[in-house]
């Protein structure tokens, strides 16, 4: 079972890379597609779902691209995977009521929803501000590792 599915790997892909273009101004869809490894056609219908979300804005023409529409801080990890696949369930049982004849009594189901709320609260304290910060943070480790002093 994969909770985050490829479609969104290469959206959480996209928001890292405009996150960290985010002070030059528009990126381009080819770009984010050529630097996030993603297929160019698959990057525009990403961003065109991040875009209805109102996670990046777009602006069209020959000069045109996308940019986040709202500060790192403010773009949680959570609403991006909830753009590209939906709300995160863990199990159907955990959909509604009318799904299982068992739910109101079946111990199992108690603890899915308790995990499931575990990760969507995990999911939606961790922002794009917090992403970006902890990968650069790994680059300058990277740095001075092997270096002479």
């Amino acid at each position: 079972m994969d909770l985050v599915r490829r479609n969104t790997d290469y959206a959480l892909r996209a928001m890292v890379y405009l996150a960290k273009h985010d002070s030059d101004g528009l990126v381009s869809a080819r770009e984010v597609s050529q630097k996030g490894d993603i297929p160019y056609q698959l990057a525009c219908k990403l961003l065109q779902k991040l875009h209805n979300a109102k996670l990046v804005e777009s602006c069209m023409g020959p000069k045109g691209g996308f940019r986040l529409s709202r500060t790192l801080s403010k773009i949680h990890l959570l609403e991006i995977i909830e753009a590209i696949q939906g709300k995160v369930k863990l199990s159907r049982c955990l959909l509604g009521e009318d799904v299982c004849p068992h739910q109101k009594s079946c111990n199992v189901r108690k603890k899915l929803a308790e995990l499931e709320k575990t990760i969507n609260n995990y999911l939606s304290s961790v922002t794009l501000e917090k992403i970006v910060k902890q990968k650069k943070s790994k680059i300058k480790g990277q740095n001075t590792k092997g270096r002479k002093k």
